[in-house]
């Protein structure tokens, strides 16, 4: 069954104090366009997960935020205690030689110079890696199943587009070979009109070369094979879009040639009828995946 490339899909969990979340957008685009966004200080996990983005979708404009909030839980017992035991040193030095009594603040002093250790990079990015990793597959999963649901939405529609092509080719061919009736009735009383020592033999050669060139019958089996493939094609997994374009693609080029062969009025309203569902068809395959 087809799918849309309309979609959207986000993940979250909770390690080590972070909240790490990550979202994923995708719309219409010919070939698969990956964007990741990230904090400043994840910018190298970038190609590692367009390269995992890649081997989870196929085509679309894709946009992956991530984000990551709270400080890791290792940062809350990260204190250099040497460095704080040498502030609480000085400060009761100095209260000494003041010979005052000094308030310490604890605040203030957890701010001083050197008594946190942040912790080193590789480890925040190790943690932000494995995370993302994790939650890239599972964001694509709920996009994935958003577009399963657009899909059976293009589905319907365009098996109801196919349907309408398939009527007008219907009237078109029931209606052909009318004409050539109709235009030998009437070559034949304007002849006998104007010309009525006309041999029966000119008459017969004209409406031959009439028919011929109104013939639309090769059309008609062109453009219902080409019905025939794009319902087969609907139906199958996988990313099929490029495949449904050209089939209409093809499938208008064969209406346009009816549509210039047909001189009744009639035929002509069938074919443009036909024209006009193949329009529709062809707007709605640019979101199928």
């Amino acid at each position: 069954m087809i799918r849309s490339m309309t979609g959207f899909g986000d993940a979250r969990l909770e390690r080590g104090g972070v909240t790490y979340s990550l979202e994923v957008r995708s719309v219409n685009h010919r070939y698969l366009k990956a964007q990741v966004r990230l904090p400043d200080e994840f910018a190298p996990l970038e190609g590692g997960l367009e390269e995992t983005l890649r081997g989870l979708l196929q085509r679309g404009s894709v946009t992956v935020r991530c984000s990551a909030e709270g400080s890791p839980a290792s940062q809350a017992g990260a204190i250099n205690e040497n460095v704080l035991e040498a502030y609480l040193k000085a400060i009761e030095g100095a209260s000494h030689k003041l010979g005052s009594g000094t308030t310490v603040d604890m605040a203030g002093l957890l701010a001083l110079p050197g008594v946190l250790r942040a912790e080193p990079l590789d480890a925040r990015l190790a943690a932000a890696r494995e995370a993302f990793n994790e939650l890239l597959p599972k964001a694509c999963d709920k996009l994935v199943e958003m577009r399963k649901r657009e899909g059976a939405a293009l589905h319907a529609e365009l098996a109801e587009l196919c349907g309408v092509v398939s009527n007008s080719l219907k009237i078109v061919q029931a209606k052909a070979p009318e004409v050539s009736k109709l235009y030998e009735a009437r070559l034949k009383a304007r002849i006998e009109q104007l010309l009525p020592e006309a041999e029966p033999v000119d008459i017969v050669r004209e409406v031959a070369a009439y028919a011929e060139r109104c013939d639309v019958n090769e059309e008609i089996s062109r453009l219902s094979g080409h019905v025939e493939q794009f319902l087969h094609a609907i139906e199958e997994d996988g990313p099929v879009g490029r495949k449904l374009d050209f089939i209409a693609q093809e499938m208008l080029r064969e209406a346009n040639t009816i549509a210039s062969k047909s001189p009744d009025a009639d035929l002509s309203r069938a074919a443009i009828e036909a024209k006009a569902a193949i329009d529709r068809i062809k707007e709605q395959v640019q979101n199928v995946e």
